[in-house]
């Protein structure tokens, strides 16, 4: 059986994880990144998102890599989280182009190469459901990826491809390391937010991606792996 996993961002973090689990269940992997995962377990297509006509260049090679499988599953991982609030949110369109755009540009492209059997599943966040301060652009975004996960639900219907939100708490990534400037006191601070007192670990969120796929029965559902956020 030709099992196909298409993933975006997954040169580190939780996409790097979800590549390693996927690929050790025996899916070939296709990864659309801006850095070479530099990994043999992946095909690597150079891919900016942040250009609007990226899907130009990289069509031709997406669509013979992927072939015809007999299961595709669909990760969009790829994300920026910036440090914006409403008073300033001048990055707010360029965001908004890797974080939500360029999702559906990919799902335009993928799904008339997925057979029944297939999922598309979106890593939301935390923030899919609310909002904190300063992350105006990175709280838009991903509670658009909910309504996106949710609309591609209502129009699949019918074609045996199912989809979800994975909304990921605090997750120990370079992404979140750098967004509080490498500081141990916030990490511990993060981590005891929720019931188990420690970060969310990317091959946790890979494990619930894993299940997600094989799993229709969630079609449409928002999941939030979070340990059990702590609400104040």
């Amino acid at each position: 059986m030709d099992k196909v996993l298409v993933i975006t961002g997954g040169s580190r973090g939780i996409g790097l994880a979800a590549i390693e689990l996927f690929s050790s269940s025996g899916y070939r992997i296709i990864n659309l990144s801006r850095s070479n995962t530099n990994l043999e377990l992946a095909e690597q297509v150079c891919v900016d998102f942040t250009d609007p006509n990226w899907i130009e260049s990289s069509l031709n090679s997406i669509t013979k890599l992927v072939g015809k499988p007999d299961q595709l599953v669909l990760i969009h991982n790829a994300a920026v989280l910036l440090k914006d609030d409403v008073r300033d949110a001048k990055n707010l369109a360029a965001a908004l182009q890797v974080n939500l755009v360029a999702p559906q540009q990919l799902n335009e492209l993928i799904i008339p190469l997925m057979p029944s059997g297939s999922s598309i599943l979106y890593i939301g966040s935390t923030l899919s459901h609310k909002a904190v301060a300063s992350t105006l652009t990175y709280s838009t975004s991903k509670h658009g990826v909910l309504g996106l996960m949710r609309a591609s639900c209502q129009d699949l219907a019918g074609s045996g491809i199912h989809t979800a939100c994975i909304c990921p708490g605090f997750t120990d990534t370079q992404m979140l390391r750098e967004h509080i400037g490498q500081d141990p006191g916030i990490l511990k601070a993060l981590g005891e937010s929720n019931a188990f007192a420690r970060l969310v670990q990317p091959d946790e969120i890979a494990a619930c991606l894993k299940f997600c796929a094989e799993n229709p029965a969630i079609n449409g559902a928002s999941i939030d792996v979070n340990l059990g956020q702590i609400e104040h």
